[in-house]
């Protein structure tokens, strides 16, 4: 009777996981196609930003470096009384957007605002002026703020962390229960540790889903909407994280029986190709899908990323259990072989690295000159202390010695999962970065390699400034306001000025232009390098207003 109780299951979990898999190859088949960039840049207008026009233009037409998806009523044109210019939906070609306006609208200065989609899943947003017969007093637009709320921007980052975490979890007690778990040993342990893998995994892929709405539309936690759960649902992204938790749902069938006890030969590769798969869906919702050789660039992710899952999972499960509950006979049997396969991770993740750093990165230059490559330097510094103490726990295996006397090895192991942890957290940031290759070229080069940010504080208001390129020569500025509680707050009025005491530079005021209710722009000329002083003044009612002070160094 258990002989026939076993085989349907068996038969039971291959058939979800086919069905998982069948899933995966109509997802990457129906999911839309990503262009060979990342992170969208506004290429040209029509009108062109600041022109004067003899006559009302019947539409706009944006012009974006790679093609762009919608953000539902993010893209509207502000007549000079303040009201909605622009009639209907815009269309979207590609990069190009067509925003229908009315013809017939009165004389002055009208406001375009935008925030689109880019192929790799990252918003972009901006503004510009252009005038109908004679300039006027910009309008303003009263719409919601088109910046994503810093704590959504948080709460993503968060997000990719728990989904590695999770992910370290999964695979590194399955990958030991299925091969070097000694039979004596309760399973107990790891095979908690491996739910709640799995749960993590799939809690950040749902949290995911759900933070993409407000990060994209932009705006706090809890607005979202159908319709930007729909267009969500119908992109690369979305259909990527659905794939990957119906591989999650398929893959229990079979993770289940594993736990308990040593997997069959072909249930264990089914679950390595429903794992291979899922993988893949990490770098298919990322900057790889969008990247110059987005083929090359998914695979080498996915590799990137098995390899540590692989390696920092079998880490943790000897840490936590092996080198502290295996005798010397298990460990003597054990760690010879976990480290050949730590060795063939670490190489892995060397070339898989490697390679995606000269995809990424492009040029040495971009190393130094962008956030990206600085981050990835971060990261390849950690990489090089981990696999430092790596060679020094493999010479203990080698030698012998970490059979009789594990301590040592269990201190190594302890390190390398403290600055691994580290790494996690960098690599997070680092796929919320615009890539070094993007950040270095075309029109938003200076912005992004030279991009200076802080937050400003007073008992009134917090600011948010960023000035970009922060370099001799035209830069631009952006201030946002925040209230106690870190909501967009409105400001009836800015005034800023930046001046240069060390070169005898007297203050110089800052042409500001409100976009929104809470966010401000201007350009401005700063004639030489050294350390600017930007003074903006912020008024919230007739008697409120607060002034702050930042310190920008400009190159």
């Amino acid at each position: 009777m258990s002989g026939m109780t076993v085989a349907p299951r068996r038969w039971a979990a291959r058939l979800a996981a086919a069905a998982g898999l069948l899933v995966t190859v109509v997802a990457l088949l129906i999911a839309p196609a990503t262009s060979a960039s990342a992170h969208a840049v506004l290429e040209s207008s029509s009108p062109a930003a600041a022109s004067i026009v003899p006559s009302g233009p019947s539409e706009v037409v944006l012009t974006f470096s790679e093609s762009v998806r919608k953000v539902p009523d993010k893209i509207r044109v502000i007549a000079p009384d303040g009201s909605r210019a622009d009639r209907g939906e815009p269309s979207f070609s590609g990069g190009v957007v067509t925003i229908p306006v009315d013809p017939a609208g009165a004389r002055g200065t009208y406001l375009v605002s935008f925030r689109v989609i880019s192929a790799d899943s990252h918003p972009v947003s901006g503004a510009f002026t252009y005038s109908v017969g004679a300039p006027s007093t910009p309008p303003v637009d009263s719409g919601t703020d088109s910046r994503a709320n810093p704590v959504v921007e948080t709460a993503v980052k968060v997000a990719r962390f728990l989904g590695y975490a999770g992910l370290v979890l999964l695979v590194g007690p399955a990958l030991v229960l299925a091969a070097l778990w000694p039979r004596r040993l309760s399973r107990r342990g790891p095979t908690r540790l491996a739910w709640i893998g799995l749960g993590l995994v799939a809690f950040a892929t749902l949290a995911d889903l759900w933070l993409q709405v407000p990060y994209t539309a932009g705006g706090g936690l809890f607005d979202v909407t159908g319709e930007g759960f729909g267009s969500v649902f119908g992109s690369a992204f979305g259909a990527a994280h659905l794939v990957r938790l119906g591989l999650l749902a398929a893959s229990v069938f079979l993770l289940r029986p594993l736990l308990a006890r040593p997997a069959g030969r072909a249930d264990a590769i089914i679950l390595a190709v429903l794992g291979g798969a899922a993988l893949l869906t990490w770098p298919l919702a990322g900057h790889p899908a969008a990247s110059p050789a987005p083929a090359v660039s998914v695979v080498v992710d996915a590799v990137h990323l098995g390899s540590m899952a692989v390696w920092l999972g079998g880490l943790l499960m000897l840490a936590v259990f092996l080198l502290r509950q295996a005798d010397e006979r298990e460990l003597g049997a054990i760690l010879p072989i976990w480290s050949r396969w730590a060795a063939l991770a670490v190489s892995a993740l060397l070339l898989a690295g490697t390679v995606q750093a000269l995809i990424e990165v492009a040029t040495p230059q971009a190393l130094f000159d962008t956030t990206y490559g600085r981050l990835l330097l971060a990261k390849i510094g950690l990489f090089a202390l981990v696999i430092g103490v790596a060679a020094y726990s493999r010479q203990l295996v080698r030698s012998r010695v970490a059979a009789q006397r594990p301590a040592p090895v269990r201190r190594a192991v302890l390190v390398e999962l403290a600055v691994t942890v580290v790494v996690l957290a960098v690599s997070a940031t680092l796929v919320q970065t615009t890539p070094a290759r993007t950040a270095a070229a075309g029109p938003s080069a200076g912005a992004e390699s030279g991009l200076f940010s802080t937050r400003l504080s007073s008992p009134l208001l917090s600011v948010e400034v960023e000035v970009s390129p922060a370099e001799r020569g035209n830069n631009s500025v952006h201030l946002y306001a925040y209230d106690k509680d870190n909501k967009p707050l409105l400001v009836a009025e800015w005034k800023a000025t930046a001046a240069l005491p060390s070169a005898g530079i007297e203050p110089i005021e800052v042409p500001l232009l409100r976009l929104t209710d809470s966010h401000a722009y201007g350009d401005i000329s700063l004639p030489t390098a050294g350390e600017w002083q930007l003074k903006i003044t912020a008024r919230t009612t007739d008697i409120d207003q607060a002034t702050v002070t930042a310190t920008v160094p400009i190159r």
